[in-house]
């Protein structure tokens, strides 16, 4: 099978009302070990439900379709193109991407509850462990040269199922810089090395700024689901 090509599986799919929504794994309540090395911070996190991928284009395209929410006539035209349908969405803004999220019935998540899906409760620095792997990713030592679809890398999942979350795409979070000015992506992307795509990294990113390298997950908290 071309895992380049391979449509994202039917099947374990949330729903909301009459929304589908991508698969979901949980992320437990407890304390967990995050930030850089050296400056480490133990942080106690609720439980969350946190999407197993980043948003594909095919659920990006459900939602403008349902929605009417208009986008740019290149990533309309990507969106319809099958062949990428199971690659995550990118050349969203941050306003973009929580307004998919507000229409799925979740959010974006806070910086803190991204990297604790990344790295569990050990504080591993890849979400498969202490030893970077390029076979575990789509990074530049892998040699992808693009995005990936997102069922590319299943020994890159972490303790609590989520899968890209080191390279592929940036992903938007929730956090503001301090002057409230940016957001913070994390993750890094195909076009970042080993030390970029380690869950602890985080940048400021301009929200208005839509690339080919930026995409989203969703989170639902307990309450919001059925």
């Amino acid at each position: 099978m071309d895992v380049r090509r391979h449509a994202l599986a039917a099947g374990g799919v949330a729903r909301l009302g009459s929304r589908a929504v991508g698969e979901h794994v949980e992320l437990p309540a407890g304390t967990y070990r995050l930030g850089e090395a050296g400056a480490q911070r133990a942080v106690a996190l609720g439980a969350i439900s946190i999407g197993r991928f980043p948003v594909v284009n095919s659920e990006l395209a459900r939602f403008v379709a349902d929605s009417g929410y208009a986008v740019a006539p290149a990533l309309a035209r990507k969106l319809a193109d099958p062949q990428l349908a199971d690659h995550p969405a990118t050349d969203v803004t941050h306003a973009d991407a929580e307004a998919y999220c507000a229409w799925a019935g979740g959010r974006l998540p806070t910086g803190d509850e991204w990297e604790a899906a990344a790295r569990g409760p050990d504080g591993r620095p890849w979400p498969w462990g202490e030893v970077f792997d390029p076979e575990c990713c789509a990074c530049v030592e892998s040699g992808w040269g693009w995005t990936a679809p997102v069922t590319a890398h299943p020994a890159g999942a972490s303790p609590c199922g989520a899968e890209q979350l080191a390279g592929n795409v940036w992903e938007w979070v929730a956090d503001r810089t301090e002057d409230g000015a940016w957001r913070a992506v994390r993750g890094g992307s195909y076009l970042d090395h080993a030390w970029g795509v380690r869950a602890a990294r985080a940048l400021p990113a301009d929200p208005a700024r839509a690339t080919q390298t930026t995409g989203f997950r969703l989170v639902i908290d307990p309450g919001s689901r059925p």
